[in-house]
């Protein structure tokens, strides 16, 4: 049987509401990466949590970096807004397999010399991902009746 079964999603009303949380710290998080001018202030704001910090510089923005961001941006709002309108298990499972990549990549930005900035971000994601994943997980090793 297939984890995507409805015998194996999660059940409780609870699990939507994890679901719309997830939804709406991303929405805050990514909604700034949505355009070129926002994606601007959310460099230098980062840039300058950095320094704050101690941490190195960001690198100086190119266009492709630019663009990079606000498709990630826009998609992430997308989905956000999707999620918060119309949460579904589904939902949290896919939301689940994306933060997995999500993470991956961050560690992979994070092993390869990016920003020392990127834990908490991928903290956050390793979290989201699996507290909605778990409940997946639970329901398919329990027994079926």
């Amino acid at each position: 049987m297939s984890i995507l079964t409805e015998a194996a999603a999660p059940q409780r009303l609870s699990y939507l509401t994890v679901v719309r949380a997830s939804a709406a710290y991303d929405l805050v998080v990514t909604a700034g990466f949505a355009t070129p001018w926002t994606f601007a202030l959310v460099h230098a704001g980062l840039n300058a949590l950095s320094g704050a910090l101690g941490l190195d510089a960001f690198p100086g923005l190119d266009p492709m970096q630019i663009l990079y961001a606000n498709l990630m941006g826009s998609v992430v709002v997308v989905w956000s807004l999707l999620r918060l309108a119309r949460p579904q298990r589904l939902h949290g499972l896919l939301d689940a397999a994306a933060r997995v990549l999500f993470s991956l990549w961050m560690a992979y930005a994070l092993a390869s010399g990016g920003p020392d900035l990127l834990w908490p971000f991928l903290i956050v994601e390793v979290s989201w991902g699996a507290i909605q994943l778990a409940p997946w997980l639970s329901a398919r090793s329990r027994p079926r009746a």
